[in-house]
């Protein structure tokens, strides 16, 4: 894809790579020498899941990719670290694209910017894909850099088009292969190429914080127009409460009232059936003519065009569910179905639970897309999943997080009662192959049918259960064995079963165990913390090695009933895995400590909690900086 999608031949004969255990990265891209963690280089089908597999895909490429953008041309100074990794990000989520299927990989790209980097922007150690400034450059390689650089990169193209993107990187090619460059070099570059003023995209690189996106909309009937008007604006974040306009390229398209994409005419301009409108002033209106009577439903954001956050005035379930229905856009078919979750999950939080409260129109959104023949399972995988508890969180202020978590509970149970029937239709027409393929076909198959299973494991049926339990132990593949085991959280006979059989099957196999450190301590089973404590002074587990501790420390702190427990247990716990790490590796220790800096999302109880932690951690003396730098801002910020 070097070669083909951007003319970059590689220069050397032999790519080298060694792989190391013991590794606090993913990843290093030294020149003829990458060297990679065990986890991202080693798989076979019986010890790696689908999602192993496609991580090891992309991380290689990644680090291949990183030969022109990272070594041939590299960086001036830490401080352009996004200039290589944001780069070489957009340039290895657009090869495992490619090689896989487009529409669902964007998903999981924003799910995992949701997840990760959108937190980041709105807690203590927000800082532009440009930092100004740190203590440790070890605590900045951050998703703000990585994830959200990458998006940044992705708005180049949005604005410019594949050909001018192609034109401006060849151009910063020419221009500076062997030089140490900054971000600002690759704009001119962009710029320069295309003949366009790019300078409202560079406050991306110098500004912290999720831009909020308002969308209002008004139908002229008597003029036949539709007019859209976009309004942006970003939160204050530490030391910078005023922040300016940028450029947010939105990708919109209107679909008519037979379901197909009305023929869109902006200004006088033909634009086909999707524009890309660009908002660089606070607020700014587009009015598209020769719309007709009946009104449109807007589809804007298209492709999750720029990283921000997005609300539409007077968007109406019935707008969701046509989008759901007839939208040829993949990744906004997905965010009508997500929009549907949150608004019923955020309800239900405030109005609390009663008998028969889950939507029919959520669970008409679930079965339309659960049943729909034309729709990739790997995608129907995604978009039967509920919003993520990061995603949740960042719209209820002061959260409990053990409410929150009660209430997607139900709203799964309720939802795998409600579509049993249809769940187990769709399984029984399933094909299962017995011999195991890494395509985009078997890893959708097995994805929809590893889905289905964990919705079924919610109905408390011992029949299910013994399922579960024999689907574990009979499986061809790691896929299906680790998502059969994972279904299996919940108190049930089989549970325990399952994860000693697992343990010790492949407790000599020191990369499988990591699946099971995690499954072991992200379990909601309350009281887990014991177990976790159990397992950390174990041969099972290594605290010299980062796998182990992101596995099973990282996992604990997924937990939602035992890392947020009421009584503060489950903080003091990673308070204290915290300063015994730093004693070993600064850097473990630092990713460890930055879980908290989401705290002051939660209620003041767990708020409290959470900062006596953070006050011991700070007061302990000879604290690394590394540990410091993210405990401190989270006190001071």
């Amino acid at each position: 894809m070097g070669e083909d999608t951007y003319g970059l031949e590689y220069d050397l004969d032999l790519f080298n790579i060694v792989a190391v255990d013991d590794f606090n990265m993913g990843a290093m891209e030294n020149k003829s020498l990458n060297i990679f963690n065990s986890r991202l280089v080693l798989a076979t089908p019986d010890t790696a899941s689908d999602f192993d597999f496609g991580r090891i895909e992309g991380v290689i490429a990644h680090e291949y990719f990183h030969n022109w953008t990272g070594d041939r041309v590299t960086c001036r100074d830490w401080f352009q670290l996004t200039l290589k990794e944001g780069l070489t990000v957009y340039r290895d989520q657009e090869f495992s694209s490619d090689m896989n299927s487009r529409p669902v990989f964007r998903v999981e790209t924003v799910r995992t910017l949701r997840a990760a980097q959108f937190p980041e922007d709105r807690g203590p150690m927000a800082h532009p894909v440009r930092p100004d400034s740190y203590i440790k450059m070890d605590n900045f390689y951050t998703s703000t850099v990585y994830n959200k650089g990458a998006e940044v990169i992705r708005m180049y193209e949005a604005v410019l088009g594949k050909v001018g993107f192609r034109k401006g990187m060849d151009l910063y090619f020419q221009r500076h292969d062997g030089q140490a460059v900054t971000c600002d070099d690759f704009l001119a570059a962009m710029s320069d190429a295309n003949g366009k003023d790019l300078s409202s995209l560079a406050v991306w690189y110098s500004q912290a914080g999720t831009p909020i996106l308002n969308v209002t909309c008004n139908h002229d009937v008597a003029a036949g127009t539709f007019s859209i008007t976009l309004t942006q604006s970003v939160p204050p974040t530490h030391g910078a409460p005023e922040k300016r306009p940028c450029l947010i390229p939105v990708r919109t398209a209107l679909i008519g009232a037979d379901g197909a994409l009305l023929p869109l005419t902006l200004d006088g301009r033909t634009c086909g059936n999707e524009v890309v409108l660009e908002l660089t002033e606070s607020s700014q209106t587009f009015v598209f003519s020769g719309v007709g009577s009946s009104r449109p439903v807007p589809s804007v954001l298209r492709g999750f065009s720029a990283p921000v956050k997005c609300s539409i005035d007077g968007q109406s379930d019935a707008d969701l569910g046509v989008i759901l229905a007839s939208d040829t856009d993949g990744f906004n078919r997905y965010e009508a179905g997500q929009l549907l979750a949150r608004k019923l999950i955020i309800s239900l939080y405030h109005s609390g639970l009663s008998a028969g409260c889950v939507s029919q129109a959520l669970i008409a959104a679930f079965r339309s897309i659960l049943n729909d023949p034309n729709v990739d399972g790997y995608f129907k995988a995604h978009a039967l999943s509920l919003p993520s508890a990061n995603e949740l969180i960042d719209e209820i202020p002061l959260c409990d997080p053990l409410v929150l978590h009660s209430v997607c509970e139900h709203v799964s149970n309720t939802l795998a009662r409600e579509l049993r029937v249809d769940l187990e239709a769709v399984l029984s027409k399933t094909p299962v192959d017995p011999v195991y393929e890494y395509s985009a076909r078997a890893v959708a198959q097995r994805a929809l049918v590893n889905k289905i299973y964990g919705y079924l494991s919610r109905l408390s049926d011992s029949n299910i259960e013994a399922k579960l339990l024999e689907r574990m132990r009979t499986a061809t593949n790691m896929t299906d064995e680790i998502s059969a085991l994972a279904s299996l959280d919940y108190d049930c006979p089989s549970r325990s079963v399952a994860m000693q059989e697992f343990f010790d099957k492949w407790k000599s196999n020191s990369l499988v165990l990591l699946k099971w450190l995690t499954l072991s301590a992200a379990s909601n089973l309350p009281g887990n913390v014991e177990n976790v404590r159990r397992i950390a002074a174990s041969d099972a587990f290594k605290i010299t090695n980062p796998n182990c501790c992101y596995s099973l420390f990282g996992g604990f702190a997924s937990s939602s009933v035992n890392y947020h427990a009421a009584d503060g247990s489950g903080y003091a716990y990673l308070a204290d895995v915290v300063l015994q790490l730093d004693k070993i590796n600064h850097q473990v220790a630092s990713r460890i400590v930055s879980k908290f800096t989401s705290y002051k999302q939660y209620d003041l109880g767990r708020q409290a909690a959470i900062q006596a932690q953070l006050q011991r951690i700070v007061d302990t003396p000879g604290l690394s900086p590394n540990v410091y730098e993210v405990a401190n801002a989270c006190l001071t910020k």
